[in-house]
């Protein structure tokens, strides 16, 4: 019975040994995988809004933010992927401002079938926040009587389909809001779905 304990733990050892000597050379490649800044979003908004309120991306260069959220992935035990696609996302809050351009669009109303709401809550909440405020600062107001909802239809749609950055605000929303796989029809669902709920 000792003998089976002694090996038993002795076994429990060296698996353990073999996990971090694999966990060691399998780090370098993982570092070199791309992050998605959209998922990344999504992800800060899960994991890091709680505790942080969005700094001011312009204080961080993207190499500060490479070593606060290598920092962070230790402290929120987050897995490699997480951390990846969270540094994206704060890294691409650096990128400066565009010249706001509308450009005019045919939408095309093939239906996937997704509700204006279910459109909202997966893909544009992370950002505009499940009040319609903006879950960071510099993401406009929904709510606000002469905010982006005062525009017309036409205007609001462009900015959708072709990606958009308001006067003022630290990043740009990727076309679709990151979300390819979004018809013209789910963009124009989910700004009905915007003026419903957040109008005033």
């Amino acid at each position: 019975m000792k003998i089976s304990k002694f090996i038993t733990s002795k076994l429990f050892g060296v698996s353990i040994t073999a996990l971090l000597l694999s966990a060691t050379f399998l780090t370098p490649a993982l570092a070199e995988a791309k992050g998605d800044a959209g998922k990344g979003a999504q992800k800060w908004a899960d994991n890091c809004a709680r505790c942080h309120n969005m700094r001011d991306p312009k204080e961080l260069s993207d190499d500060y933010w490479e070593t606060t959220v290598n920092h962070m992935r230790i402290r929120a035990g987050l897995w490699g992927q997480d951390t990846r696609d969270i540094l994206a996302f704060l890294q691409a809050s650096n990128t400066p401002a565009k010249k706001v351009t509308v450009k005019s669009v045919s939408v095309d109303l093939a239906n996937s079938g997704l509700s204006g709401e279910a459109v909202y809550k997966s893909t544009c909440i992370a950002c505009h926040g499940g009040d319609g405020k903006g879950a960071f600062p510099g993401i406009p107001d929904f709510t606000k009587s002469k905010g982006p909802l005062s525009k017309n239809d036409a205007e609001l749609l462009s900015n959708m389909i072709n990606g958009f950055q308001s006067p003022g605000s630290p990043m740009a929303m990727p076309p679709r809001g990151g979300n390819v796989s979004l018809t013209d029809a789910d963009l124009k669902a989910v700004l009905g779905y915007m003026r419903t709920t957040f109008e005033k």
